[in-house]
């Protein structure tokens, strides 16, 4: 980093800097404006930042600009920001009457450093850094984007507090930048979009994270299944299909009873060892274990590449749970594989392909980022099981699979599963968030705790690797990024529905069923508009659903067997014969163009 971009936007350091400093403007703008309301704690994220504050009553978009122009009368103000320490009972003391501070200073460990910061009329619990004056912020770059609800630590159980994102910028016109770029967004996002469309839907009777996959959505998600299902086959997957849950007995074998267990969904009191206590799956590879460990295996039966459609549950925070992206209840495209040590660059180099092939057919691939995720020996929660050895052998033999593979990837620390390292394949949906679509781990420990030896060629009992995969993830998280991607327009090969017939008039009616019924018998996905509607109406409805292909059918059509397409993107493709048009169609889902 060159010294004069040491103190801009360029630096993620410095970045993160000024948007932990306006997260302490918006906190002393809102007791100026709202002395009652109590203050929780206010980071930098990765996209700006939020302050959380217990309030009685939600804000409103009113209050979010009153809110922007008390910060910038204070970013005006050029207040210095002076950083000082207490001991323990004098911080107490300090922060007596906000009781979120108080708990979190009772929290730290003792001899811990307690620290603050005050800029004026007001002072915060802070470890730092800032700015060293709010003069610093460019007042009229400052946006806050929105508000939303979000339990104290991240704990369903505590208070629901108030959240407030905001964002800034040095300059005002990458503020107009971004506010153009948002707008976009928010046009894409899924949670929006997908609803308009009537691919999801949620209810408030059924719950939070537990969306309800309507007939586009369910279809398209059939489509996505079939397809991989189809092609892990080709590749030599052997298909399972296993319970959804379990005792708490194979879950302790796994390791996950100890590791996982607040994240999942519990039937019974786990504590009680009298009664019997089942959990719903948070995954699938104890199961799949058992159709390895249902006979004796041979050096000569690996690898053995199982393949299966799971739906899982894991208790998601609320505060975390977004549209499909992040849910409590999903499907995956899981597998397990069970090697020899010699077999693993190959079948580790085949999950990849597998992975990318996917991630490309879909059109994700090019956006998508790759994370080398690996243990922290020093993580204080006794995160990892196995030994320091076992790790660094892993994750040696991992990274020069990776290096040789010529992947560009980050590490990620203390990100690895509990039983090995992982490769990552991370998106971001269109508001700049996060998440992994396709993991890829290799697993040194549980093949030993399920006694999942093979006799190899020498006659004797040896432990063979397990790599954990996804081909292309998550069904739902995926449907949400395809959306996204997209506009709606998914293409053709994947769309709920991939032609409408317009009939022109009610003579046209009988022509359209019978040529829809034709392509319904090759396997397309087509639906006739008999509505007695102007054709102009029943375009411009199949354009806003974005249907790939609208057959427009008059008189003229009728006498000559042809039909009139339109395509969604490329207008009036002119009139042509029936089975012309099938070949077209046929020559676009057969290659799963993008279109």
């Amino acid at each position: 980093m060159s010294e004069e971009n040491l103190y801009t936007f360029e630096n993620e350091e410095y970045r993160k800097t000024y948007w932990h400093t306006c997260s302490h403007v918006l906190a002393q703008a809102m007791k100026r404006l709202h002395p009652e309301v109590k203050l929780a704690i206010g980071p930098a994220i990765d996209n700006g930042f939020y302050y959380d504050f217990d309030t009685p009553t939600p804000f409103t978009p009113a209050d979010l600009e009153a809110l922007e122009a008390e910060m910038r009368k204070i970013c005006k103000e050029k207040i210095k920001l002076e950083r000082f320490e207490l001991p323990r009972e004098e911080a107490l003391e300090l922060m007596k009457d906000e009781p979120y501070k108080v708990e979190l200073i009772n929290d730290l460990p003792e001899g811990e450093t307690i620290s603050f910061y005050k800029q004026g009329d007001f002072t915060d619990l802070c470890a730092g850094p800032h700015l060293d004056s709010t003069g610093r912020i460019k007042g009229n770059a400052i946006k806050l984007t929105s508000a939303t609800g979000a339990y104290w630590r991240g704990d369903s159980s505590r208070k629901m507090l108030q959240r407030i994102y905001g964002i800034a910028f040095a300059k005002k016109d990458e503020l107009d930048a971004y506010v153009k770029e948002r707008e976009e967004a928010l046009k894409r996002d899924h949670n929006k979009l997908g609803r308009e469309l009537e691919y999801f839907t949620t209810v408030d009777s059924i719950g939070q994270g537990l969306p309800i996959l309507l007939p586009k959505g369910a279809r398209t998600i059939q489509t996505l299944q079939r397809w991989i299902e189809d092609e892990e086959q080709k590749r030599g997957y052997l298909l399972t299909k296993t319970p959804l849950m379990a005792k708490r007995d194979l879950y302790r074998i796994s390791g996950h009873w100890d590791h996982y267990l607040d994240g999942m969904f519990i039937l019974g009191d786990p504590m009680d060892e009298e009664k019997e206590c089942f959990a719903l799956r948070p995954m699938t590879c104890p199961f799949q274990y058992q159709a390895y460990l249902n006979r004796q295996r041979s050096y000569r039966d690996l690898p053995m590449r199982l393949g299966e459609t799971s739906t899982l549950f894991r208790n998601e925070d609320s505060g975390e749970m977004h549209g499909l992206i992040r849910v409590r209840q999903f499907t995956i495209s899981e597998g397990h594989l069970v090697l020899r040590p010699d077999q693993l660059e190959e079948e580790f180099k085949g999950c990849l392909d597998l992975a990318k092939y996917c991630l490309d057919t879909l059109g994700l691939l090019d956006k998508c980022t790759f994370r080398f995720s690996q243990w922290d020996p020093a993580n204080p929660n006794n995160k990892y099981e196995g030994t320091a050895e076992q790790w660094e052998t892993a994750q040696r033999i991992m990274g020069e699979i990776l290096d040789d593979l010529n992947v560009e990837y980050e590490i990620g620390i203390d990100e690895a599963a509990f039983y090995g390292p992982k490769l990552d394949i991370q998106y971001k949906n269109v508001f700049g968030k996060e998440d992994t679509i396709v993991t890829i781990q290799i697993d040194m420990l549980l093949a030993e705790k399920f006694g999942m030896y093979y006799i190899d060629e020498n006659g004797e009992k040896a432990l063979p690797y397990i790599i954990h995969r996804t081909s292309m993830g998550c069904y739902e998280r995926s449907l949400a990024y395809l959306i996204e991607e997209y506009a709606g327009a998914l293409p053709t090969w994947m769309a709920p529905e991939q032609v409408r017939f317009l009939p022109v008039t009610d003579r046209a009616a009988d022509y359209c069923a019978e040529k829809a019924k034709i392509l319904e018998s090759m396997g397309y996905r087509v639906e006739v508009d008999y509505r007695n509607e102007k054709i102009g109406k029943k375009i411009r409805e199949a354009q806003l659903e974005k249907v790939p292909y609208m057959l427009v059918v008059g008189d003229r059509d009728m006498e000559n067997g042809t039909v009139s397409p339109r395509h969604r993107a490329d207008g009036d493709l002119g009139a042509m014969s029936f089975d012309e048009f099938a070949a077209l169609l046929k020559d676009v889902v057969d290659s799963k163009a993008k279109k």
